[in-house]
Order: structure tokens, then sequence, then C-alpha cells
């Protein structure tokens, strides 16, 4: 590297450095884990913990009891050893709920103990399926300073009949979550297992300040499109020092669809990301869309591990999302059995009707990617943009693949690289200022922010 590009590296990692501390923060705070002033047990209530007696009810009425006690500090729900099936229940504010070891929250397989709701409106129907969709087991609506933790407890989905209903295409509404917060804000998921969910496993929409640490998560190969932690059009959240499994992408950022997340218009932004270790057969370690209609910025990913996947990094959209994806930084990750280390396509994903805006296209710009390395990967990468709307300032440096292709696929992208190997096309050996174009490594965007499918 010249001189001239050195000093310009310098002064855009420096900023980096800046600008990433208001992402980086969220990892950095101290949520309160101090007991609770008053807890009582899910036994008190009825439950019976043998895998077979169903305890909606019950769940049902300890949050109601433990309602009383959100003016005065909140209380906890213990849920002790047992196998304790469910269908879906809501939570409360200033509310903990304890796992102790060996306790499984077992998710009913019967249809008919899931609650059925109205579609968010940033998406405008469910997302498999036209219409209503069926309610998370576990949620949270405007709820705040919630704790789901526990010594290693679990969640069991039971996700196998769920799985074959929709490729069998008998759903009648689209599948349900483990848990899904919606417009909560102080949100702290730890220290637990996740099992066989029928769809995504944590699902946090419209939230702030949401922490997720210490959790495993997995699922068997032949879940179809099961995500792990999926932030959608939510602010300030971290994820840390978890391992995921799954049959799709592992950590998926969104922020709705078409012309309903443009019109709710909220972003997914100030997200950190980092120690986790990833698999997903047939997705990607960690996407990025293609629902991100309201758009999905500053976001710093750091020290994965993506191994026996299909795909280790992607960015999605297509004609019709709007919105953008900008401002992201991606350092530190090692990869291994991976069939392509970088895809960026806009030209994935389907659309939720007829009604959305063909001219509403997305805007890909200020990628980061740094610091990865790679053995047994079939295809580094690969860029497909939008004539009308390339990709812009797609920045590498310091990446080594083992590649059994040695090849990089690019149109309509623009971008930096250097030291990487194998060599990128052409289209990313621009010079190094196109990737602080304005003054900073994330400046001088002036693209519209305007107009986010699983």
């Amino acid at each position: 590297m010249n001189l001239v590009a050195l000093v310009c590296w310098l002064l855009a990692f420096t900023n980096l450095l800046i600008r990433g501390e208001s992402s980086n923060a969220i990892c950095k705070e101290n949520f309160k884990l101090d007991p609770r002033p008053h807890s009582v047990s899910i036994l008190e209530f009825g439950a019976v913990g043998d895998g077979k007696s169903l305890n909606t009810l019950a769940f049902q009425n300890a949050i109601f009891y433990l309602k009383s006690f959100a003016d005065k500090g909140g209380a906890q729900l213990y849920v002790p050893p047992g196998k304790w099936l469910t269908g879906s229940f809501n939570l409360t504010s200033h509310l903990t709920l304890f796992l102790e070891k060996g306790a499984t929250i077992l998710a009913s397989p019967d249809p008919s103990h899931w609650d059925i709701v109205t579609p968010l409106p940033s998406y405008g129907r469910g997302v498999e399926l036209p219409g209503k969709r069926y309610r998370s087991l576990i949620n949270g609506d405007n709820l705040l300073d919630v704790v789901i933790t526990g010594d290693n407890g679990t969640f069991d989905g039971q996700g196998a009949a769920w799985w074959e209903w929709l490729e069998s295409g008998t759903l009648n509404y689209s599948r349900p979550h483990i848990i899904e917060f919606v417009s909560s804000k102080h949100i702290l998921i730890s220290n637990l297992t996740f099992l066989n969910a029928p769809s995504v496993n944590i699902h946090p929409v419209y939230c702030s300040h949401v922490h997720i640490r210490k959790v495993l998560i997995e699922t068997s190969v032949d879940s179809p499109y099961v995500l792990g932690v999926v932030p959608d059009s939510s602010d300030n959240v971290c994820i840390e020092d978890s391992t995921i499994n799954v049959g799709h992408d592992t950590v998926s950022l969104k922020s709705g669809w078409d012309q309903y997340g443009i019109n709710y218009g909220r972003p997914t932004t100030t997200v950190h990301i980092r120690n986790l270790r990833l698999k997903s057969p047939t997705g990607a370690g960690i996407s990025f869309g293609s629902e991100m209609s309201g758009g999905i910025s500053d976001v710093t990913v750091e020290k994965l591990s993506i191994h026996s996947s299909l795909v280790g990094v992607a960015f999605r959209t297509t004609r019709g999302r709007g919105g953008y994806i900008r401002n992201i930084t991606i350092s530190g990750v090692v990869l291994a059995g991976v069939e392509t280390a970088i895809v960026a396509d806009a030209h994935t994903g389907s659309h939720p009707d007829d009604e959305f805006d063909r001219d509403a296209i997305p805007v890909v710009t200020h990628i980061v990617m740094r610091n990865f390395t790679g053995e047994d990967i079939g295809l580094a990468g690969s860029f497909t943009g939008i004539v009308e709307s390339p990709f812009t300032s797609i920045c590498l440096t310091d990446i080594h693949l083992q590649t059994s292709s040695g090849t990089w696929v690019c149109s309509n992208v623009s971008g930096f690289s250097d030291d990487v190997s194998p060599e990128p096309c052409a289209e990313l050996m621009s010079t190094s200022s196109s990737c602080f174009a304005g003054g900073s490594i994330y400046g001088g965007d002036t693209a519209a922010q305007s107009f986010y499918s699983w």
C-alpha cells in the first residue's frame, strides 16, 4: 500500500473507531441482575412438569399475579427442573423469568394452544402466508425491563410438526417464534438453550436496548427456514458470546417488507455483534435483509467463527425494497467449510403483494470487511447490484481465503481492496478514497433513505 493510501486508511479507521463507539457501547452496558424483591415458583400456580400436562393457564395466572409488583421493584417467576408443556403466553414489565438447570419450557405442538394475532405493521401480512400469524410462545408487547435467564434452562419449540406443515403446504397461518418482544425496551436474554424453534428463535421488533448473550440455539439440519436471532426495526442491540446452529440464517438483521416497511419507517441501527460461533447449512452465518425497507445502519460485527455453512456473510435486497444497508463494519471472521464466503445480492426475495413500488430502489453502501480468514471455501465472493443503484464503497482488506474456484463474481458494484486473496475483481480495486467519500468512512452518503423476504 502506498503512503497516500495508508494515510487514507488510517484516517478512515480512526473515524470508524470513533463512530463505532456508539454501537460498541451497548455491549458494555451493565444489565442489573439483582434479585427481584418478590419471587414465586410456577408450582404455586398448579403447574405440573411432567411434559404432558398443559400449563398455559398456570403461566398466565402467574404473570397476572406478578403484574401487581411492577411498581414495587418487579418480581421473578421461577421455573424449577421439569418439562413444562405450555401454549403461548405474555410477559409483563419489570419481570425476570428464571429457568433453573434441568427446566424445559416445552412448546405445545397443538396449534390450538397458540393465539392468532394480526400481522406486524412493517410487514403487512404474515411472512409465510397472507393474513394473520401465530403468536410466539413467549411474548412481550410494550414492556420495560424484562429479563429471561437461568442456569442454562431450555426452551424447546418442538418444531418438527411445524416444519412438516410448512413443507406440505398445510399451514393456516405463518409459523410462531419462541420469543418475540414488540415495542419494548431494556430486554436481557441470557444463559439459556433454545431447541427446535418452529420458525425464529428470538425476535425483537421495534425494540430498544436489547442484550442477548450466552445462549445456545440449535435445530436439526433439515429444519426449513428456521432462524436464530432476528433484530428487526430495533436499535441498541447487543448479541454476544453465543453459539447458533440452525437450518437457515443464524443472525439476520431486518427492518420491514417493501411498502409496509417504508411506511413504518423504523430502521435497525446501532447494533454490536461479537464472539459468536455460527453454523447454517442452508443459509448465512450473518445476513442483512432481504427485508430491509426501513433501513439497516451503524452495525459493528467482530469475532465470528462460521463453519459448515452455505454462506458466510450475506447482504440481500431487491427492486421494490427501497431502504438502505450502510455503515456496516465486519472484522475478525474465521470461515471453514463455507460454500460462498461473502454474498451481496440485489435480486433476492419475494414481495408481500402486488402493491409494492417497483421504483423503490435499495441503496447498499459503505460496507467494510477486514481480517477474514477461510479454508475449504468454494467461492470467495459474489456481488450483484442493480444497474440504477450499484453497491458502492465496498471495502475489503486483509482477507485471505483458500478457495476451490479462486474467483470473485462482480456486477454493478464498486469499492476498494487491499491485501486480499484470491485477488478480487476489477470493480473492487478502485482508489481507497471510495471508502470514505465525504471525509469519513461513513460520511458523504446522501442517498435517499427511502424504501424490507425471509
